[in-house]
């Protein structure tokens, strides 16, 4: 194994196919590129300040990291790739990945990150920005923090527990999804999903789950502001508390304690027969 410690960086494609290394306590600074198609890296306590680092690498493990502002679009077409204790500040980055494993790892610019991935897991990962995880499928987090708008677009197979959504239009063109244990907040929520299946969740916002098939809400409450929910979505729903309004569900079965308005006019589509009910859960 090749050995890379406390050294700069400063050429393009200044490491350019290794393979094979460890690299600890160093900079890769201006140089586009520097570990382009390279194999086998294990990278410790290093930063990097320039654009495109890690692009067509396969069998990287980044620990105690730091991806500046300027590193953005930092990890494309990279296979198995394990980041650890690390913040990524460059936007754009993770992209087109297949098998990536994410711990303690901080994204306080996380703009169109984690797009077209594949096979993802994420513990205790804190990420700011919109469009995050777009067409990315096969995902499990656990202890997620989200600030960011229209996430998780066109994903499929996804399992989220134990976290916290902040996050207008989220889930929307979903299928096969669950979230455990979380509070999602997000205006117009879920829209166009498939097979979203929401459990123990605290769910906040405008027009939420509206246009969604074969949605599953179990033991869930709706805040306040969470009206006009369900609007020509098929559902199978069992709410805690009051339901501030529905609208016009097209299909399926929602119980909860107390609703507040619940519409259903003309326009309410085929076959417009959901049981909406009143009932107390039973402990």
């Amino acid at each position: 194994m090749q050995e890379f410690t406390q050294q700069t960086f400063t050429e393009e494609r200044a490491l350019f196919h290794t393979i094979d290394a460890r690299i600890s306590d160093s900079v890769f600074d201006v140089g586009e590129s520097p570990l382009k198609e390279c194999r086998k890296l294990d990278i410790d306590t290093t930063l990097f300040r320039y654009k495109y680092p890690l692009w067509y690498c396969k069998d990287v493990s980044l620990k105690n990291c730091t991806l500046f502002d300027m590193a953005r679009a930092g990890i494309w077409y990279t296979d198995n790739v394990s980041i650890e204790d690390t913040v990524i500040e460059a936007p754009k980055n993770i992209r087109k990945a297949d098998g990536v494993t994410l711990k303690n790892v901080s994204f306080p610019n996380a703009a169109e990150t984690l797009w077209n991935c594949n096979n993802v897991t994420m513990e205790n990962v804190f990420a700011k920005g919109d469009y995050f995880a777009f067409n990315t499928n096969n995902i499990k987090a656990d202890n997620f923090t989200l600030v960011g708008n229209y996430s998780f677009d066109g994903t499929k197979n996804m399992e989220i527990r134990n976290s916290k959504l902040l996050s207008k239009d989220a889930f929307w063109n979903t299928e096969d999804v669950t979230v455990y244990d979380s509070v999602v907040y997000g205006e117009y929520l879920g829209w166009h999903s498939r097979n979203l299946r929401l459990v123990n969740c605290r769910i906040s916002g405008t027009q939420a789950l509206c246009y969604a098939e074969n949605l599953v809400l179990e033991n869930c409450t709706l805040g306040e502001d969470a009206d006009l929910c369900f609007e020509y979505s098929s559902v199978h729903a069992e709410i805690k508390g009051r339901v501030h309004s529905v609208k016009n569900p097209r299909s399926g079965r929602i119980v909860a304690e107390e609703y507040g308005d619940i519409i259903l006019d003309e326009h309410c589509k085929a076959p417009a027969n959901c049981s909406i009910q009143t009932g107390k859960k039973q402990s």
